[in-house]
């Protein structure tokens, strides 16, 4: 079902069963495979691949000719930037054991969930059966080979947490001012220095949450 309010550039390609909900755009050559579903004021950007069955929640962005196989889940307002690659099979191939094509029962679906206003940057990748968390933020260019806690910055190759983000996306502070370490040594409260928001960071879960405003 296609929203009557829905924007669809007349060359994006639609299979049969996809939906697309109030208010999203798909733009040109966007291709939308069998089963997709899209939610509300969504961007599906130029030459993007949406494969099938794959579940977008509402505003998420999804950049010029970024590819989301099928398998992923995305959370409500995630970004995936430009040339972006999720995967779907941790051990790919293209032949069976005895030397004929792989078919689609050869394989196993190795899931990928992009929580909540989680951000891939431009060229990343993320590898099957992994997790990205609430609001994490993973570099342009990053390999993510395992999961990624709530707000956790990431780059590289593979991926390696550098720091923590906010909610609105800057860097977190620790009291001193300095940007916080990616593993801090002690339960520590951190700060963003452009909204004012503060988190607390809990050592024995290695894990950061949102404090109470």
């Amino acid at each position: 079902m296609i929203d009557p309010t829905a924007r669809v550039h007349a060359s994006a390609d639609l299979e049969s069963d996809v939906s697309i909900g109030p208010r999203t755009s798909v733009w040109n050559r966007a291709v939308l495979r069998s089963g997709a579903s899209i939610g509300a004021e969504c961007i599906i950007g130029r030459d993007a691949f949406i494969d099938e069955g794959v579940h977008l929640g509402d505003r998420v962005k999804v950049q010029n000719g970024a590819l989301v196989y099928h398998g992923v889940t995305v959370g409500n307002g995630v970004f995936i930037g430009p040339g972006a690659i999720l995967t779907n099979d941790r051990y790919p191939r293209a032949i069976t054991a005895t030397g004929e094509l792989a078919r689609g029962d050869d394989w196993t679906v190795s899931p990928i969930e992009l929580r909540d206003g989680c951000s891939i940057g431009a060229g990343a990748v993320v590898v099957a059966g992994t997790t990205i968390g609430r609001f994490a933020t993973v570099g342009a260019g990053a390999i993510v080979t395992r999961d990624v806690p709530d707000f956790a910055l990431m780059a590289g190759n593979p991926a390696r947490r550098l720091g923590w983000v906010c909610v609105c996306g800057s860097r977190l502070d620790d009291v001193t001012g300095a940007n916080a370490a990616p593993n801090p040594s002690t339960d520590a409260p951190l700060t963003c220095p452009q909204c004012g928001r503060g988190y607390d960071f809990h050592l024995q879960s290695g894990s950061l949450t949102e404090r109470p405003a």
